[in-house]
């Protein structure tokens, strides 16, 4: 496992940030692709009147790309070190050691932040964020 300083961290956002970017986009894609698909779905349980096969194969297949998409966008943030927590807001945590105590703790950013300014315990998670420096 990578571990992160604070300046280390800020200086992968060059990376992570558009990467995380695309991953926040690519959700909302799946989601939007999900309730086309929970329509299509929802004519075929209700007798399939007007169901079209093609716009069920289209549904499916936008479906399954756009969650190829994410898939690989989450490995290769994870490749460099970064856990991918929320891909609705598009948080991650960069881990690291706390200076003082040695501790294993997570730099934390999520996207629309200019840097990576907070930090929390491994139990404590995003409600436990504390400013940096440490």
């Amino acid at each position: 496992m990578r571990l992160f300083n604070e300046q280390e961290a800020n200086d992968a956002l060059e990376v992570v940030a558009p990467l995380v970017e695309q991953l926040v986009a690519a959700r909302g894609r799946f989601v939007a692709e999900g309730r086309r698909l929970a329509r299509v779905k929802g004519k075929v349980a209700g007798n399939g009147g007007g169901l079209d096969p093609a716009g069920v194969q289209e549904a499916q297949g936008a479906a399954e790309e756009v969650a190829n998409e994410i898939g690989l966008l989450v490995a290769e943030l994870e490749s460099a070190g970064v856990q991918v927590k929320d891909l609705d807001r598009g948080l991650v945590d960069f881990p690291a050691r706390h200076p003082e105590s040695g501790d294993l703790v997570l730099l934390c950013w999520h996207l629309g932040e200019d840097r990576v300014a907070f930090w929390h315990g491994l139990d404590e998670g995003f409600a436990g964020r504390k400013p940096l420096p440490f």
